[in-house]
C-alpha cells in the first residue's frame, strides 16, 4: 500500500462545484482533458501531443512539499457532475503576489465554470495575496472576459511561449488588488 501525502491546501466550496486539491486518482481525467489540442493550445505549459508521464509528474509536483504553486481540480461531483472539469492554479510570485492559471475541459465551455472558479479563488484568497495576476492569449477572448468578470484590470500586452503551438503567442496581462 502506498501512502499519499497530505496536501496542505484548502477546499474552496461553491454551490455548484468544489475547488479541491489534486489526488492521484485524477490522472486519467486530467490526461484525457489536457491531451485535447483545444485545451493545450490555450495554455503555456501543456505540450501537444501529451508525452507519457507528463500529467503524473505534474500531479506529483502539485502534491509535493515544498511547491511553488497550488492546484485545484474543478470537481462537480457534489451536483452529479464530473470529478475533473478543469484545473485552476495559483503560482507564487515575490512580494506576496500570485499568478492565476486555469483551463476548462471543452465539454464545460460556455457554462461559466471558468468565471465562477476564478471568482471563488479570488474570494477565498487562500495564499492571502495582496495582488493576483493573470495572462491570457489574445486569440482567446473568452479567457480575457473571465478575468475582467472577476475584477481583474488590463495591464498591457506581452507574449508567452506556448508549448503546444511551439511559438511565442501575443498575450494580455491582468491584475487584481486584493
Amino acid at each position: 500500500m502506498e501512502m499519499q501525502p497530505i496536501v496542505n491546501q484548502p477546499v474552496i466550496e461553491t454551490e455548484r462545484f468544489d475547488l479541491r486539491p489534486l489526488r492521484r486518482s485524477d490522472l486519467g481525467l486530467i490526461e484525457m482533458h489536457a491531451g485535447d489540442p483545444r485545451v493545450a493550445r490555450n495554455t503555456t505549459s501543456i505540450p501537444h501531443p501529451l508525452p507519457p508521464g507528463t500529467i503524473e509528474a505534474f500531479i506529483t509536483r502539485a502534491m509535493g512539499d515544498p511547491r511553488d504553486f497550488d492546484c485545484w481540480a474543478m470537481d462537480g461531483s457534489k451536483t452529479a457532475g464530473a470529478e475533473v472539469m478543469g484545473l485552476i492554479t495559483l503560482s507564487r510570485l515575490d512580494r506576496n503576489q500570485s499568478e492565476v492559471g486555469f483551463w476548462v475541459a471543452p465539454a464545460f465551455w460556455n457554462t461559466h465554470l471558468a468565471s465562477d472558479s476564478v471568482q471563488a479563488l479570488v474570494d477565498a484568497n487562500p495564499l492571502n495575496n495582496d495582488t493576483m495576476f493573470a495572462t491570457v492569449f489574445q486569440d482567446n477572448p473568452a479567457s480575457a472576459k473571465v478575468m475582467t468578470n472577476a475584477g481583474f484590470i488590463y495591464l498591457g500586452d506581452a507574449e508567452s511561449y506556448c508549448l503546444a503551438r511551439d511559438a511565442a503567442v501575443p498575450t494580455w496581462t491582468y491584475s487584481r488588488k486584493l
